[in-house]
C-alpha cells in the first residue's frame, strides 16, 4: 500500500465521518446503523461494509490524532482490489444519463460491447451497485427530482461554490477570456470571497478559496459540482485537514446550487451593466471595480428571504465563526503531495530536476509537497512534519566543490527555515 492509497483512504472514512463531526446527525447510533448496512466503495480495498463500531473507532482517532489518525497503519499486504476510477465514473454517468430506459444489465453489455469497460475490471454486480447509489437503475430515474427550498439558519455551516465565464478583457488588440470563481454562504448569502481569473486550473481554486478561508472563516461543509478542478486530491486533502466537509453535485445537476446560480444572475444584471472600457483593460481593473460592487452593492443590499443585509445577517452571528488559527498554513495545504525516495548521493528528482534535501534523508522514503504549475518551491515532510525546503542542484557550483567531508556537507547544505508549528504539522 502506498502512501497516496493511505490519504485516499483517510479521504473515505473522513467522508462517512464527516456529518458526525459537522452536527449533520441528529442521532448518531441511527446514523451509524444506516451506513452500516449497506456497501461502500473504498479506495484500495474495493467493496467493503462496516460495523458502527469501526466507525466510531474512526471517529475518536480523527478527534485524537486528525486527519492522520484516519489513515490505516503501514502494512506489507501484496494486491490491491479494483475500483470505478473518477474519470470512468463520469463516462458511465454520462452514457446512463442519455439510456434511462434501459435496463442496467443491457446498458452494461453495451458499455462492454462498446469497450468503455471490461467485465475482468467491472463486474455487473459492481455496475449495479454504483447505478443504485446514484439514483439510477429503472423507472425512478426517469422521475424529475422533487426539490424543496431549504436554507441553514447559522453561517458557515454550508458554503456553494462554482464558477461563471465573465466579460472579455481587451488587452493590446487582443481578446481575453476571463471566469469569475466564488464562494457564497447558505445562510446569510454573503460572498466570503470571489475573483476574476483568466485560468481555469486549479490555482484559481486554491486562491480563490484560501482568500475566502482567510476573510469569513472555515465552512463545516464545501458544496461544488463534479468539474475536474473540484475533484483533485489537493482539494480533499486541504478540506479533510480543515475539518471541512467536501461534498459533490450530481452530474447536470445544476439546480442543486441554486443559491450561488442565483448570485451569478445577479452578477450579471446588476454589475455587468456598470462596467465600462477602462475597466476591461486588465484583470486588476475588472477585479478592483467588482471588488467595489460587492462590497458596496451587493452585501449591503436587503435581501428579500433575509429582511437583512447579507453583511448584516453574517455579522450578527460572528460568535459562530472559526477563523483561521495559522494563515501561513494555507499555502501548504492546498499543495499536491508526492512521495520520493532519496537517492545515496542526497538528492531527488522533480519534474525532471534535481533537488538536494538533508544528508540524514538519504534512503528514506519522504513526502514532497509543491504547486505543480510553477514548481517554485518544493517542501519536504518526513512523517507529516515540515522539515524545509529542498534545494535545486547547481552542477555549475558543484563541479568546484572539494571532494571529502566537508565538501558533502557543502553538496548537501540545506536551506533551513522556521518551525511550523499548530495544524501544519497534522497536514
Amino acid at each position: 500500500m502506498t502512501e497516496n492509497d493511505r490519504e485516499q483512504i483517510a479521504l473515505f472514512r473522513y467522508g462517512l465521518i464527516a456529518p458526525i463531526l459537522n452536527g449533520q446527525v441528529e442521532k448518531q447510533k441511527d446514523y451509524l446503523a444506516k451506513i452500516s448496512a449497506i456497501t461502500h466503495q473504498v479506495p484500495y480495498y474495493g467493496i467493503k461494509e462496516f460495523t458502527p463500531k469501526t466507525i466510531e473507532m474512526w471517529l475518536r482517532a480523527y478527534r485524537r490524532e486528525g486527519f492522520n489518525g484516519l489513515k490505516p497503519k503501514p502494512r506489507n499486504d501484496k494486491g490491491s482490489s479494483r475500483s470505478i476510477s473518477p474519470e470512468l465514473k463520469e463516462i458511465i454517468l454520462s452514457a446512463r444519463k442519455e439510456n434511462l430506459g434501459l435496463s442496467v444489465k443491457l446498458f452494461y453489455d453495451q458499455l462492454v460491447l462498446k469497450g468503455t469497460i471490461t467485465p475482468n475490471i467491472i463486474s455487473y454486480s459492481t455496475m449495479y451497485r454504483f447505478l443504485k447509489a446514484e439514483g439510477l437503475l429503472g423507472k425512478e430515474a426517469l422521475k424529475e427530482p422533487q426539490r424543496k427550498r431549504f436554507s441553514y439558519d447559522k453561517v458557515n455551516v454550508l458554503w456553494q461554490g462554482d464558477m461563471a465565464v465573465g466579460p472579455y478583457l481587451k488587452v493590446e488588440g487582443k481578446k481575453i477570456k476571463t471566469f469569475l470563481f466564488a464562494f457564497i454562504d447558505d445562510c446569510s448569502r454573503i460572498i466570503p470571497f470571489a475573483a476574476f481569473v483568466t485560468s481555469e486550473k486549479f490555482s484559481s481554486v486554491r486562491k480563490v478559496f484560501s482568500e475566502a478561508l482567510l476573510r469569513r472563516g472555515i465552512p463545516k461543509i464545501l458544496y461544488l459540482d463534479n468539474g475536474k478542478v473540484y475533484r483533485s486530491d489537493q482539494l480533499h486533502l486541504a478540506c479533510a485537514s480543515l475539518g471541512i466537509t467536501l461534498t459533490h453535485t450530481k452530474p447536470y445537476d445544476a439546480t442543486s446550487k441554486g443559491k450561488i446560480e442565483r448570485f451569478f444572475l445577479t452578477m450579471r444584471k446588476r454589475f455587468l451593466p456598470l462596467l465600462k472600457e477602462e475597466d476591461l483593460t486588465s484583470i486588476d481593473n475588472l477585479n478592483r471595480k467588482f471588488w467595489q460592487w460587492l462590497e458596496e452593492d451587493y452585501h449591503r443590499k436587503i435581501h428579500s428571504s433575509l429582511n437583512m443585509t447579507p453583511l448584516d445577517k453574517f455579522m450578527s452571528q460572528m460568535s459562530e465563526v472559526k477563523m483561521v488559527d495559522d494563515p501561513t498554513s494555507l499555502k501548504h495545504l492546498f499543495l499536491k503531495r508526492e512521495y520520493r525516495k532519496v537517492k545515496h548521493d542526497g538528492t531527488i528528482s522533480v519534474n525532471c530536476n534535481l533537488y538536494e534535501v538533508p544528508a540524514q534523508l538519504i534512503g528514506e522514503k519522504i513526502q514532497i509537497r509543491f504547486d505543480p504549475e510553477t514548481f517554485e518551491e518544493i517542501l519536504i515532510y518526513k512523517e507529516d512534519l515540515f522539515l524545509g525546503l529542498a534545494k535545486k542542484v547547481n552542477f555549475a557550483d558543484n563541479a568546484k566543490v572539494k571532494r571529502g567531508i566537508d565538501s558533502q556537507q557543502s553538496l548537501l547544505s540545506f536551506r533551513k527555515i522556521h518551525s511550523i508549528e499548530g495544524s501544519t504539522n497534522n497536514v
